[in-house]
């Protein structure tokens, strides 16, 4: 299967983009929840995220595939340690670094990949055993999808012309089917943004299983 890479997705400031007002509140709360210490960012932009997990306590690292994120990433966080990874790289070189981890976090990620099943694979590699992974992407249920349609937003909503903008689109059903496929058990879901189920965003705690 092909595995084409973005390696640019224009990170150019240190501003965390406007997701992280309605995903990290949640993302922090359950990883207090989850009561684990050592965190992955997989996918970290430019580091925004893992900055509040280590303000909160958390012994961060955050990969991202682009350069530029990453170095945003250690301008800005200097506690924090980054590395430039891809989820279509060898996770063995990740854990020539690093000790597995309690958790990986991926928010607002896996709507970008063209090839999403490697995203799961990397964090299930680099997790220790019953380790989590917690999820967020953009929300796609029939209420939400109905109301774009009648509100004339397809369009919008599904631009094409945003470079290595959102390739995938998930449901709870699919996202949870993906997971499921790459050795994880969902355990929790909800939304986040908005009212019930016209979210901007859904998030998925999962389980590493054997």
């Amino acid at each position: 299967m092909s595995t084409n890479t973005v390696e640019d997705y224009g990170w150019a400031s240190t501003e965390g983009p406007t997701s992280c007002g309605y995903v990290t509140p949640r993302v922090l709360n359950e990883l207090t929840a989850l009561k684990v210490k050592r965190v992955l960012d997989l996918g970290s932009g430019n580091g925004t995220l893992c900055g509040h997990m280590a303000a909160r306590g958390f012994n961060v690292c955050g990969v991202d595939y682009d350069q530029a994120g990453v170095d945003l990433g250690r301008q800005r966080h200097p506690g924090v340690r980054f590395h430039r990874f891809g989820v279509q790289d060898d996770p063995a070189e990740l854990l020539a670094m690093e000790a597995p981890f309690d958790a990986v976090v991926s928010t607002e990620v896996i709507e970008h990949l063209y090839s999403p099943h490697l995203l799961p694979a990397f964090a299930r590699a680099v997790l220790a055993p019953n380790g989590k992974l917690i999820i967020t992407t953009p929300y796609h249920g029939y209420l939400k999808n109905l109301a774009l349609a009648l509100a004339d937003k397809w369009d919008h909503h599904h631009t094409v012309l945003w470079h290595g903008g959102h390739i995938k689109f998930w449901s709870r059903k699919t996202i949870t089917e993906l997971l499921e496929s790459q050795g994880f058990k969902v355990q929790r879901f909800g939304g986040v943004g908005r009212v019930p189920y016209l979210w901007k965003s859904m998030v998925i705690v999962a389980t590493r299983q054997p």
